[in-house]
């Protein structure tokens, strides 16, 4: 059973003739009345009863033209909701982030999309390093903020933002004073390191020549407390610039850059090279590259067509 058989079974009733039917359906009479024997025979019933040259429907026909009168109908009302939402778009997107990267870098970007598409929720899935990755690959979600590079082929990845990762020390703390600071500078300090991620992986590398003289008091997988327990005196830690810039206007902390070169942190938004990016979808990239930072210059040329559709 398809829809062009439906459609033909209801123009004989709305025109009582196969013969009209025919013409309207631009096939000819022999095509129609093979259409409906089709259909009878995948219902296992008889739908017209034919007396001479009128017909009328059974018992089981005036049933099913009702069911098949609704599945036309709510055909065309899908048909006009896919079309409104090139119009209105509406659904949701999953955004895959840490907590830092969703309470420093997209709260902007979140606020734009959705006076764009106000119709669009976003979730925000939070996941940390290759978990961010492994969701955008796993279609369990849309979108991924995460640290470049990105090895991963399937993935299209776009740099939105960078800044530095600092030492954090509590304000007046001798380390306040460097300009930059060696691994060696911090043997005898209490440290906290982040928990996971791809900034903690980058620091056990810088920190490689010395982890065996250093004093790792604890491991923290949050930004905020990684702040609040550096406030109160309670270790030395680290963390991207733009994550603490509240706390250092405020005189609380202090930073200093990692030596002997500055640790740069890019972030780039990740999607699927194969996912077909609906008009949301596609707001949801404009707003991140004009509010997360810079990167529009390495946008795909042809989803930047897209864009301006």
């Amino acid at each position: 059973m398809d829809l062009d058989q439906l459609h033909t079974f209801l123009e004989i009733v709305r025109l009582k003739s196969f013969s009209k039917a025919a013409q309207t359906c631009y096939r000819t009479q022999p095509a129609i009345s093979a259409q409906i024997r089709q259909l009878e025979q995948e219902l296992n019933t008889t739908l017209f009863e034919r007396l001479g040259t009128r017909i009328s429907l059974t018992m089981a026909g005036r049933i099913f033209a009702e069911h098949a009168e609704q599945i036309l109908a709510l055909r065309r009302r899908a048909q006009d909701t896919i079309n409104e939402l090139e119009k209105v778009p509406r659904g949701e997107l999953v955004i895959a982030a840490n907590e830092a990267t969703c309470i420093y870098v997209l709260p902007t970007v979140f606020a734009e999309f959705k006076k764009q598409f106000p119709n669009v929720q976003l979730l925000v899935d939070r996941a940390y390093g290759t978990r961010v990755v492994q969701a955008v690959v796993d279609n369990q979600a849309d979108f991924g903020i995460t640290q470049l590079p990105v090895q991963e082929k399937k993935l299209q990845a776009v740099k939105i933002h960078s800044d530095e990762i600092k030492l954090l020390v509590p304000a007046g703390h001798a380390l306040a004073s460097h300009e930059r600071v060696s691994p060696e500078d911090l043997k005898g300090e209490q440290v906290l390191l982040p928990k996971g991620g791809t900034t903690r992986a980058r620091l056990n590398t810088w920190l490689d020549a010395v982890i065996d003289e250093l004093n790792v008091s604890m491991e923290l997988d949050s930004t905020e407390m990684i702040k609040r327990f550096v406030m109160a005196g309670l270790g030395i830690s680290f963390l991207a610039g733009s994550n603490c810039q509240e706390e250092i206007a405020a005189g609380d902390i202090q930073c200093v850059s990692l030596g002997p070169e500055p640790m740069i942190r890019r972030l780039g938004l990740i999607y699927r090279k194969d996912k077909s990016l609906s008009k949301a979808a596609l707001g949801f990239i404009q707003a991140t590259l004009a509010n997360a930072g810079t990167g529009i210059q390495e946008f795909p040329a042809e989803r930047m067509r897209a864009l301006g559709d």
